[in-house]
Parts: C-alpha cells; structure tokens; sequence
C-alpha cells in the first residue's frame, strides 16, 4: 500500500490524532509511583503539577480533534485549494504541540493565547475558497 497520494493535511489529521497520547505518555513517564493499570483514572486524579497538566493536555487535545478532522474533511470534500489546507492544518498541529509544551510548563496566558490561535486556524479551514473550475 502507497501513502503518497495522502496530502500534508491527511498526515496532520494523523499527527493530531497522536498528540493527546504524547500529552498522555509524558505524564505518565518516570512516575515515582507506579501507575495503576486496575485504576488508572484514580491514579490520574492523585497526580499534581506537570503530571496533571499533561493529562489535562491530553483532555484537551481530544476535544480539539473532532472539529479538526471536520475542518478537514469538509474542506477536502468542497474541492478546497489543498496547498492552502495542508499549510492551515500544519499550523495547527504545530499549534497544537506549542500548546501541549506551554501547558507543561504551567504558562497559562501563553497557552490560552495559542489555544485560541489554533481554534482561529482550525475554523479557517471551513472558509478555504474551493479551485476554480
């Protein structure tokens, strides 16, 4: 199977996919404690600092996707201009990552800041003027 006829956009729709279990693995990585596997939401609330930042990251990287992937899709069904898609969902996705690194850190305004950058972006996509036939 080929995957070279996947545009840039598809392989953000991917890479958006992944991130939430990015925000997720550098939670749980080195913990003290070992992780509860019986338990793993309990083991979740207990956690303080960049370990509940990152699974709040992860939370919020889930509730970003859906309106990705329709941004996407709606877009690529509408016969968009997919150079203008693929540069708009990098910026996201790349968005997305600053997000999740300013949420480790604890830098709240910054990461606001970018939140709503991302969702201007995301929405962007939805207005992508279709290629003139």
């Amino acid at each position: 199977m080929s995957f070279t006829h996947l545009s840039l956009a598809h392989w953000c729709l991917i890479a958006a996919a992944v991130l939430p279990f990015v925000a997720a693995w550098i939670a749980k990585a080195g913990a003290f404690r070992p992780r509860d596997n019986l338990a793993p939401r309990e083991w979740a609330v207990r956690q303080g600092g960049w370990r509940a930042r990152g699974l709040a990251a992860q939370a919020n990287s889930f509730e970003g996707l859906p309106l990705f992937f329709a941004a996407v899709l709606a877009a690529q069904q509408l016969g968009a201009d997919m150079a203008r898609v693929d540069a708009l969902a990098l910026a996201y996705v790349l968005l997305r990552v600053v997000y999740i690194a300013l949420y480790l850190r604890g830098l709240g305004t910054a990461r606001s800041l970018v939140w709503v950058l991302a969702l201007a972006v995301n929405l962007a996509i939805f207005f992508v003027a279709p290629v003139a036939r």
